[in-house]
């Protein structure tokens, strides 16, 4: 059930009735619950028994660690919720990829691996939520958060259905408070999330799918035939559609969020307008990055120990981040370059960051662009299934150039018109436009926009965050 989907309009239309005339609170959040699952068990309902055992296991856990005076009892209740939810995270996901792995290991040495009998599929949103649900045992044992006395309450806020596949990644710190003051459908809500829900379907609909998904399919599709035009519409379009594929769903559950009375925090802040890579990663998946940050990086000394162990922290860091995205040496590679990127910029900047260090226009200009062509370069190993397609599609941008045909034409276009708004509202929210834009200026935009997700004729294609 994919939020570009007839079914979900509907799903959440009967969602938003159902919470209108259930009378009482208590009555609404149980209603949100079950739709929370019945949501999850359209992708897997063998899986939502995963979720549920998840969210009641951690529940447990932080009741127990709560209670507990004994500081060894604590942290053995963490490391039990620690194992649980990454072993069950690893089993799904990077099972087949560490087997793969120990066997080329085993076999340097003579050594002969059976082979991986077991056919797992990756339950949808796992690497979500099982963040989400970790997050809240490790600061209930911090002591920054207090355990919810209700079973139900937490299972909500780990299962809420707007933010449950693809994140936002949100801390139970931002959603407890919601839980206990009353909300629900309103005037008020439901426009601004129809609008935040629209600018979300534009984005992964008309731009993600329609614009950019062709031109890069068929280029990776057929790499030996891609000639330096065709690698660079490619790479321009692939770091465009992950973007408007990604962005879109989030703009996505925060609008369903919004029009529930739930506020859920953004996700993306125009990252292709970022100077530096500090800054890249305050506006790209700021949910992931900052957890990151606050569970790996802080933990791991941050930058308290001096350069070397600063350096050191960045890069496991970075190597687990992209990690996370998937179990494939291509990930980590992403990951370790954009590590090496993070220390770079702290060495050549005195751990400044260039935000601070970029005082001039054309200093500005500098970081801006470095920034921004590190990071679509790095696009393509991400992209690619293997090492030698990131290699061929390295060396066909190097190679002839030929002339742009209609889809080439168009994603270089619309790649420019992305970068151009992404550095005109660099700072800016659609809630801050919404206050400065006045609303005849505003409604045959949104008309357009709803003109424009009917009338596309793009292939639908998953969210590309679902796979991760």
């Amino acid at each position: 059930m994919q939020f570009d989907s007839l079914t979900f309009v509907l799903f959440l239309a009967l969602v938003l009735g159902g919470a209108a005339i259930t009378r009482g609170w208590s009555g609404r959040k149980t209603l949100l619950l079950v739709a929370s699952y019945v949501f999850y068990a359209a992708w897997s309902p063998v899986f939502t028994l995963l979720l549920a055992g998840s969210s009641v296991l951690d529940w447990l856990l932080a009741r127990g660690i709560h209670r507990s005076t004994r500081r060894s009892h604590r942290r053995t209740l963490l490391v039990v919720s620690l194992v649980s939810n990454l072993g069950v995270l690893a089993l799904f996901k990077y099972g087949p990829f560490l087997h793969a792995n120990l066997a080329l290991l085993f076999g340097a040495f003579g050594l002969q691996l059976e082979p991986w009998r077991y056919s797992l599929v990756l339950p949808v949103g796992i690497s979500f939520y099982t963040f989400q649900s970790l997050s809240y045992t490790i600061d209930v044992y911090r002591g920054k958060v207090a355990p919810i006395r209700s079973l139900r309450d937490f299972c909500l806020f780990v299962a809420f259905f707007p933010q449950l596949v693809a994140g936002p990644i949100v801390r139970f710190e931002t959603f407890a408070p919601q839980l206990v003051t009353p909300r629900g459908p309103g005037a008020a809500g439901i426009a601004t999330g129809s609008i935040w829900l629209l600018w979300g379907l534009f984005e992964k609909i008309v731009l993600a799918d329609g614009v950019f998904a062709p031109v890069v399919d068929a280029a990776w599709s057929d790499i030996g035939a891609v000639d330096a035009t065709m690698a660079l519409s490619a790479t321009l379009g692939f770091a465009a559609q992950i973007f408007c594929d990604f962005a879109g769903y989030s703009c996505c559950a925060i609008g369903a969020a919004r029009c529930l009375g739930f506020s859920i925090p953004l996700n993306f802040r125009n990252p292709y307008a970022a100077l530096g890579f500090q800054d890249f990663w305050r506006r790209w998946h700021i949910s992931l990055s900052s957890w990151l940050r606050d569970y790996l990086y802080v933990p791991l000394g941050g930058s308290r120990h001096g350069a070397v162990a600063t350096a050191r922290n960045i890069m496991i860091t970075m190597l687990l981040g992209g990690l996370w995205h998937g179990a494939g040496w291509n990930f980590v590679l992403w990951g370790a370059a954009h590590g090496l990127l993070l220390v770079f910029e702290r060495v050549v900047t005195s751990g400044r960051g260039a935000v601070a260090c970029a005082t001039t226009l054309m200093s500005k200009i500098f970081w801006g662009i470095a920034t921004l062509l590190a990071v679509i370069l790095l696009w393509i190993p991400f992209r690619a299934p293997d090492a030698t397609s990131a290699g061929q599609m390295m060396g066909a941008l190097g190679g002839a150039w030929g002339t742009p045909d209609f889809g080439s034409g168009l994603v270089f276009s619309v790649f420019a018109v992305l970068i151009l708004v992404q550095w005109l509202v660099r700072d800016k929210t659609i809630d801050g436009l919404l206050q400065v834009v006045p609303g005849w200026f505003l409604a045959p935009i949104l008309a357009g926009l709803l003109v424009l997700i009917v009338m596309s004729p793009g292939d639908n294609h998953a969210f590309i965050y679902f796979q991760f």
